[in-house]
């Protein structure tokens, strides 16, 4: 079960708004800033809900995506974060 946080986080990756680090504990920024919960990104890139959209060299950023899961977690809707 996912929390408001991890929802809010989601929906920022889904609307474009997210990068992540390539790296086995990926950092997540929204909006070019650093999240506040770094603990949440890492579980939701574990759980497999949010990726890197392309390969880039480790500890580079990279636009997020969420993955199918990512989407149903969501309930298949984007509301704007």
């Amino acid at each position: 079960m996912l929390n408001r946080r991890a929802l809010a986080m989601l929906r920022a990756v889904g609307a474009g708004r997210a990068e992540l680090t390539c790296s086995c504990e990926p950092d997540l920024r929204v909006d070019g800033l650093p999240c506040c919960d770094q603990a949440t990104a890492h579980e939701l890139a574990r759980a497999g809900l949010i990726r890197p959209a392309r390969a880039v060299a480790v500890g580079q950023w990279a636009r997020a995506e969420l993955t199918d899961d990512g989407q149903r977690a969501l309930g298949g809707t984007l509301a704007a974060a």
